[in-house]
């Protein structure tokens, strides 16, 4: 859907955009170069917009990048928990969701990694309320595996056990990032479940 805002270019045609095909061509960049690696110049660039377009849609550029991380945490970067039903006990559970992780980080070629595992962990005083939003979504995300988890181990195990497949997640995340295969990355999934076969099973 087609949203046109109030500022004209020259020549008083009214700016007009598509708020998805918007959202996922800032998805692009933030995604590739992090979001103190993209100016509002190269976003308003992308999109074919003036700056008071895009602060009439989405508030600012934080705003913006909120938006986004929602759009990817509910597409490209989804990691659909109910695969690990058909899970036959913890390190099987870990396994699918490890799996799933390698696949959310190396679907696209040019945009590798987590938006969300690897987005601000360090950033400039300007940004630390951003930063705080990642932070709480990484948390949100912890107590989401400790929730699957609970199914396969009890009590305070469940949580140590969260916390570390989300580790190994955002290592997997950095290491996509850096040019790892998917085969390398598997290698880091069979280790860890391997781990966890020899302590559960036992």
């Amino acid at each position: 859907m087609k949203h046109t805002l109030d500022d004209k270019p020259r020549g008083g045609r009214p700016w007009s955009f598509d708020r998805d095909k918007a959202l996922h061509m800032a998805m692009t960049l933030f995604w590739r170069h992090g979001y103190e690696g993209v100016s509002l110049a190269d976003l308003t660039k992308a999109i074919g917009v003036a700056p008071p377009s895009l602060y009439a849609a989405f508030g600012s550029k934080a705003g913006l990048y909120k938006s986004v991380l929602d759009r990817y945490e509910a597409g490209a970067g989804y990691l659909d928990v109910e695969i690990t039903n058909s899970a036959g006990g913890l390190p099987d559970a870990v396994k699918l969701l490890l799996e799933a992780a390698v696949a959310i980080a190396t679907r696209r070629e040019k945009e590798r990694g987590c938006m969300v595992s690897t987005g601000l962990i360090t950033c400039h005083p300007d940004n630390d309320e951003l930063a705080r939003d990642l932070a709480m979504r990484r948390e949100k995300s912890l107590q989401q595996l400790a929730d699957v988890l609970a199914r396969f181990a009890c009590g305070e195990k469940t949580k140590r056990i969260a916390r570390h497949v989300l580790s190994v997640m955002q290592g997997i995340s950095i290491q996509a990032r850096d040019g790892a295969t998917v085969e390398e990355l598997h290698e880091i999934v069979d280790e860890v479940v391997w781990g966890l076969k020899e302590r559960f099973d036992a």
